[in-house]
């Protein structure tokens, strides 16, 4: 087992900068705010030869405030599942009570516990640590985090009663595996309590304040033999409501997140309808050849008489994008939710299809003969064959003559031939239409042309050929 080491402390200490620090990534979003990081995430590390797992949390406060406390639960549920603990605490701002108080709390916990005296950048490492002895978890290490100055220090004191246990190879086998599954959407539509829900835990902060969910999370997970990883994200608004730098971060990191994933699971708010900014998102999706699935949440929350109202709206609204499948849920309460991941799942892997050359052509050949090319300009135009160009996204490469100028309704026609032939539902296919004949047989016409010209000039000259 990998040891996991959790990192608390008050806002604004640096806890997220150093996860980045620990885990060589910028998965953390961080900024100087107080209070940016809500949910526990987790991350691989590898120090000298010995791997562990990072976990990131929220800042410990006392608040009233329904989210503060939520974080609070958060990161107490990450010092429970951490093996040892690395309190983060700020040079400049010297102890606080706040951080007596999380010591006191540390100590009742019987775990290893190492502080990390942060934003010591300039300062001599004794002058750094000497005010936070008194706290009486052990020798503070003076760090820091942005700039990544004597954080192998901290790991080495962090993990000293783990590293005989940690084999070296161990960081392979606690990577994260299977596909990605993106669950986006507008604000308080209930991606987090989707996820929670998938998980059977309380695993991400939720509320009813929009924009709970800050940065993007990965969790795995698992439903009956199949593994894949789920990434919460931050609800993406329309650009002329954005307004403070950490929902802009909020946002890039929740685009970056359907960039990287393999299919994008959108939930809808049954009860505002199809918005503008969902189809927004969608067009985003399928720009981008995303597989995607449309989940409609709050089912619960709709009177039956309108049910039928609502769905002839679904329908209407996402006609351009009738190849997703739709699934009616209720979050909260689970109902529907399997048949979401089993819809994500199933245009996850029909992406990564391989097809085979001669069948794609028998396809192309059964919709030229039902339909044929339309006649552009005074000629017909000539599809001649079709090849597989790439998978996640599927792209299908069509060479044929005046390519370049078949109608956009042709276009969707085939695009649609090929997907039911196919069985590719969820999946945006991209048609790239290239002109030139096979350069194979237009090798053989020009030897032969060439030939062609030397016997007539042999002819005019009065010899054989």
């Amino acid at each position: 087992m990998l040891p996991a080491v959790a990192l608390v402390g008050r806002p604004n200490v640096g806890k997220s900068t150093l996860f980045n620090q620990l885990t060589g990534s910028r998965d953390a979003l961080v900024a100087d705010y107080p209070g940016l990081t809500r949910d526990r995430r987790y991350g691989f590390g590898n120090f000298e030869g010995h791997s562990f797992i990072a976990i990131d949390t929220g800042g410990l406060v006392d608040d009233t405030r329904e989210v503060d406390a939520l974080v609070v639960q958060q990161a107490e549920i990450a010092m429970d599942e951490a093996d040892a603990v690395v309190l983060v605490v700020d040079y400049r701002e010297g102890l606080t009570a706040a951080d007596q108080q999380i010591a006191e709390r540390l100590r009742s916990a019987d775990k290893p516990v190492t502080i990390a005296v942060n934003k010591s950048e300039g300062v001599a490492p004794e002058m750094a640590e000497a005010e936070f002895h008194s706290l009486g978890l052990g020798a503070p290490v003076g760090i820091a985090a942005l700039q990544g100055r004597r954080v192998g220090a901290l790991l080495r004191a962090a993990l000293e009663p783990f590293t005989e246990e940690a084999p070296e190879d161990a960081e392979a086998s606690g990577r994260l595996e299977g596909p990605r599954l993106a669950v986006v959407g507008r604000p308080n539509v209930g991606k987090s309590t989707f996820i929670n829900r998938l998980l059977r835990s309380e695993r991400l902060v939720t509320s009813a304040e929009p924009g709970t969910t800050r940065d993007s999370v990965l969790v795995p997970c698992r439903r009956g033999d199949r593994e894949f990883i789920l990434v919460d994200t931050a609800g993406i608004r329309r650009r002329a409501r954005v307004h403070n730098s950490v929902e802009k971060f909020s946002v890039v990191q929740s685009l970056q997140a359907i960039e990287d994933s393999g299919v994008v699971v959108l939930l809808v708010d049954a009860r505002e309808g199809v918005t503008d900014q969902d189809l927004h998102l969608m067009g985003l999706s399928i720009e981008r050849g995303r597989a995607i699935t449309i989940a409609v949440n709050k089912w619960d929350g709709v009177e039956t008489s309108r049910r039928r109202q609502i769905e002839a709206e679904v329908d209407r609204k996402l006609e351009f994008v009738g190849f997703a499948r739709v699934n009616y849920i209720s979050a909260l309460h689970g109902s529907g939710i399997d048949a979401v991941v089993d819809a994500a799942l199933a245009a996850y892997e029909a992406a990564g299809r391989e097809f085979s050359t001669p069948n794609l052509n028998r396809i192309l050949e059964r919709a030229l003969t039902a339909h044929p090319t339309p006649i552009v300009g005074g000629r017909r135009i000539r599809l001649r064959y079709v090849h597989q160009g790439g998978r996640h996204p599927s792209i299908l490469v069509v060479h044929g003559n005046r390519s370049e100028r078949v109608p956009a309704h042709y276009r969707r026609y085939l695009v649609n031939v090929f997907r039911k032939a196919l069985h590719l539902q969820g999946v945006p296919l991209r048609l790239e239409l290239k002109s030139g004949d096979n350069p194979f047989a237009g090798r053989r016409n020009t030897l032969t042309r060439r030939q062609l010209k030397r016997k007539r000039r042999l002819i005019r000259h009065g010899r054989k050929s």
